[in-house]
């Protein structure tokens, strides 16, 4: 399985302190990317300081308007307040759904965790319908996890 082969490449990309943090998110991001085919957008969003917004971090992909996005407002801010991942097969099926690009059927948004708080999260798009699934989301989980011990 792809995942299994992609964690130890993961752990050597974060682990790497040769580079920066952003270095390392986007060399995760870049990995994920060019691996797993229906990864199209693969990137980071964190608390924007003490403020109930997110701000992009590190990301491949198509560029986006979405530097800024409000707590609670499309799926980024719903997972910034739940602080639960998010699946969404359909995008169109969501009401809170913010638009990045037409071609995206699909999104998967998993928070990071450091010492309990929610600090940010990574955002996969896809231009797959539905193709996450719970290994996805395990996967995932682990990427965040090892992005949390380095920030």
């Amino acid at each position: 399985m792809i995942f299994e082969t992609l964690k130890p490449q993961v752990e050597s990309i974060l682990t790497n302190t040769s580079k920066t943090v952003d270095e390392r998110l986007l060399l995760t991001c870049e990995l994920l990317e060019n691996h797993i085919d229906y990864y199209n957008w693969v990137g980071f969003y964190f608390k924007n300081g003490d403020k109930n917004e997110l701000k992009l971090g590190p990301y491949v992909g198509e560029p986006t308007d979405h530097t800024i996005i409000p707590f609670g407002k499309g799926i980024c801010g719903q997972v910034a307040v739940s602080n639960e991942n998010f699946v969404v097969p359909d995008v169109a099926a969501q009401d809170n759904y913010i638009a990045c690009s037409i071609t995206v059927k699909a999104e998967i948004v998993i928070p990071i965790f450091v010492n309990g708080e929610n600090l940010g999260q990574i955002d996969i798009d896809s231009n797959t319908p539905d193709p996450f699934t719970q290994d996805d989301e395990r996967f995932l989980e682990f990427v965040c996890e090892k992005v949390a011990s380095i920030l």
